[in-house]
């Protein structure tokens, strides 16, 4: 027999790849925190010696979800300023209340919440646009998550950084602190095409082609957004990047709602990623992603959250049930995004959107073991005929009862094993506190 580090059996593996794949009496063996093979119980009992054995009888294993945007730190926000259109959320509440509270400790308590957060509910992974990025980067190896942080570029000053020179030369430096971190990943994170002018994009796009990381931006937000465009720049923000050389696949492009259709076949030339965030879309009244269009066209479509002030949570699982139905809805189809390719978004799309699908994203022999088990015994998901409906249309987060990040057990049966839960909410609480005055 062959020593290992963990075997985990399950009732259920979902690989995602290959495509539409639901294997019965499966386990996972892993070591040194990858995936060593994926083999029937009854064979990997007999193969493997596992230092740590997992039964998980009633359970669906799955590749960690990957939340390709999101702004950690904003959590401490969450429920401040709700019911707004963007703009007068943005300018006249968030906007505020980040110049007078935003400082490296509320970046680090408030991406530890997120963090927390997420591993409580199957995300393995998550994109950050945020200041402070170096202590987002902190708090997610407390945790022990996956992260793509996001080196934030804005016209204006704020407690980061005073003008663009210095956003890109703190971002620049902390690439270079992190480029040899295994679970830690940059991208060039400009805010939106409203707030960052062409001279700092223009060296964002030579700046990542030299790096070779990503670009995360908003795009295409609001109506708003793109007449104001127009009205600057005489043309429409897709095609103001195009011209700034930022139309490449390296883009990640988030919400995308106003497209037109010579629009989606350009970024579909350009293998540009689009981050669909449905419900905070929907929470602001921003518009509709066209998701089956952009599948239609072969455009990699990943899923986000966005930030819990405008969410008002991190849950994936949510997330894909309403970007599966509102696709059926808004394409006027209801074979459109069905529940393998609501899964495939959250998982193998978001990990591509990253550029790290060769590291996660899928359960797959030589991959990080990035897994979560979700527990389909309930009265909520029974009867049960096929579990990728069931992860989809009837689970919930609160079904997820593991996560395992590169092998690292991070929440075993429902309790978190690297953050302290009731520290935590404490200080979420004197956070809250201060936001409102009472401190």
């Amino acid at each position: 027999m062959i020593n290992i580090d963990t075997l985990i059996t399950a009732r259920w593996v979902i690989p995602v790849e290959p495509a539409d794949t639901v294997l019965e009496h499966h386990a996972l063996a892993i070591d040194q925190g990858r995936i060593v093979e994926l083999l029937s119980n009854e064979d990997a009992l007999k193969k493997y010696r596992p230092r740590n054995l997992i039964k998980r009888e009633q359970h669906v294993l799955l590749p960690g979800l990957i939340n390709t945007h999101g702004h950690a730190a904003m959590s401490l926000m969450r429920g401040l300023a709700d019911d707004l259109p963007l703009m007068e959320w943005l300018t006249q509440h968030i906007w505020p209340a980040e110049a007078k509270w935003v400082n490296p400790k509320f970046v680090y308590d408030g991406t530890l919440l997120a963090c927390a957060e997420m591993l409580r509910s199957g995300t393995t992974c998550f994109n950050d646009m945020y200041f402070f990025p170096d202590e987002a980067a902190r708090a997610a190896e407390h945790a022990g998550i996956r992260a793509t942080v996001g080196l934030i570029v804005i016209d204006f000053p704020t407690a980061w950084a005073q003008n663009p020179d210095e956003y890109l030369e703190k971002g620049i430096n902390l690439h270079d602190q992190l480029r040899h971190n295994t679970l830690i990943n940059t991208a060039f994170a400009p805010h939106a095409p409203y707030t960052v002018s062409d001279a700092p994009l223009k060296r964002i796009a030579t700046y990542a082609e030299e790096l070779d990381i990503p670009v995360h931006i908003h795009l295409h937000e609001t109506a708003h957004e793109v007449n104001e465009s127009l009205e600057k720049f005489g043309m429409r923000p897709i095609a103001r990047l195009e011209q700034l050389g930022l139309l490449t696949p390296r883009l990640l492009a988030v919400h995308m709602t106003q497209l037109k259709e010579d629009e989606i076949s350009k970024i579909a030339q350009a293998g540009v990623h689009v981050s669909h965030c449905p419900e905070s879309n929907l929470k602001l009244a921003s518009g509709f992603c066209p998701v089956h269009k952009l599948t239609q066209a072969g455009i990699n479509i990943a899923l986000g959250t966005d930030g819990a002030a405008s969410n008002n949570d991190l849950d994936m699982f949510s997330e894909m049930r309403t970007a599966a139905l509102l696709a059926k809805a808004v394409a006027g189809e209801a074979s459109a995004i069905p529940a393998h390719q609501a899964l495939r978004m959250a998982t193998i799309n978001g990990a591509k959107a990253l550029g790290i699908d060769e590291q996660t994203g899928t359960l797959e022999a030589g991959k990080a073991a990035d897994v979560i088990a979700v527990n389909l015994s309930g009265i909520e998901t029974e009867p049960l005929y096929h579990p990728a409906s069931q992860l989809v249309y009837a689970a919930s987060r609160d079904k997820v009862s593991d996560t395992w990040v590169a092998g690292n057990h991070l929440l075993k049966d429902g309790e978190l094993t690297t953050i302290d839960s009731h520290a935590i909410i404490q200080s979420a609480r004197e956070w809250r506190d201060k936001l409102v005055g009472l401190s």
